[in-house]
């Protein structure tokens, strides 16, 4: 069983899960493998998929399933969250893409 609180690091996006907005994020390293599961409030997620990419990859559409308008209102809650975070398109990322179970 994944950590939700590792995977999905702050209430917004456990929130956003459990409402359906938010259905993957991308990590530093990877918290997750495909198959694993974790909980919010009740509710239980399957990790679905688990692939490295970089920022540079990143689309509108993955920002949206991050729970962000599109991918610069994304780079700028990045930019709030880590100090002396500079975006590079080389950086590594991994993708962790999640479903709610039946």
């Amino acid at each position: 069983m994944a950590d939700a609180e590792t995977l999905l690091p702050n209430g917004r996006m456990r929130e956003g899960a459990v409402a359906g907005d938010v259905t993957q994020i991308h990590r530093g390293d990877q918290y997750a493998d495909e198959g694993d599961r974790f909980e919010v409030e009740d509710e239980t997620f399957e990790v679905v998929e688990v692939r490295e990419r970089t920022l540079g990859d990143l689309t509108d559409e993955d920002a949206q399933a991050e729970g962000m308008a599109d991918l610069e209102q994304y780079r700028e809650v990045l930019d709030r969250a880590h100090e002396n975070f500079e975006w590079d398109d080389d950086s590594d990322v991994v993708l962790h893409r999640f479903e709610k179970v039946a």
